[in-house]
């Protein structure tokens, strides 16, 4: 049910810069590799090659980088926000498909201008944290053991025995809690700047929740979202 799934902001995160979108998906068929992507992702794809300039409008992309600047961390080269990398990946030709459910949140990464994570529910936990890296923080992002510094990056946390452990970010997530063969349940996070009205934020959470019972024979789905302001949480269960 939609009580058990739950995201909230770390109190030091104040004034927080994100409307935290958690979206969930259960009973989802195997994630195999993608032969089909959604429909939404063909139509960002082609648009990528046709039209360029209405695919990242320049406000958005500021807001996005804004939203992830704190302290050391600067959203830019290899930091920058993966709705970015997905993007020049669609404009170059080398769009990632790796499974169902990534490919849904790459479609809507894309789509939006925001960056997104997505995780295997099962490794991840059903709560999450948002908070800040602190100095030293890291962990490996892909099977080749490759790491990224979190000092002051915006994270999306874990509960591991009692502790708030990082298992995803707006640039890359970590392995530990990848997508996987046998993953049946999935959790999203869609990260949007705390100025974009509420209207625009609880459209793409629906679009996501949508998306993901469709494309991946989703059984339950739902979402939830964590102001930025600290409002009561909108919220919706899709059965």
């Amino acid at each position: 049910m939609s009580s058990s799934y739950r995201i909230r902001l770390a109190d030091a995160l104040s004034p927080s810069p994100v409307h935290a979108v958690l979206v969930w998906a259960e009973e989802i068929d195997p994630p195999t590799a993608s032969k089909t992507p959604p429909d939404l992702l063909v139509e960002m794809l082609d648009q990528a090659t046709h039209q360029l300039d209405a695919m990242l409008p320049e406000e958005r992309k500021r807001a996005v980088r804004q939203m992830l600047r704190h302290g050391r961390y600067r959203p830019s080269g290899r930091g920058k926000p993966a709705s970015e990398f997905l993007l020049r990946a669609a404009i170059d030709g080398q769009f990632p498909h790796i499974s169902a459910p990534v490919d849904v949140n790459n479609a809507i990464s894309l789509a939006s201008g925001y960056p997104g994570s997505i995780f295997d529910a099962s490794r991840s936990g059903k709560e999450l944290l948002v908070r800040r890296g602190a100095a030293g923080e890291s962990y490996v992002f892909n099977a080749s053991g490759q790491t990224i510094d979190l000092t002051d990056l915006l994270l999306v946390c874990r509960r591991v025995d009692g502790e708030w452990v990082p298992c995803g970010n707006p640039v890359k997530d970590s392995q530990e809690t990848k997508i996987q063969a046998e993953t049946r349940r999935v959790l999203a996070v869609l990260y949007i700047p705390s100025g974009e009205p509420p209207e625009q934020v609880e459209s793409w959470a629906e679009r996501f929740e949508s998306l993901l019972a469709t494309h991946c024979g989703a059984k339950t789905s739902g979402w939830t979202v964590a102001w930025a302001d600290r409002r009561e949480d909108a919220e919706a269960d899709g059965g």
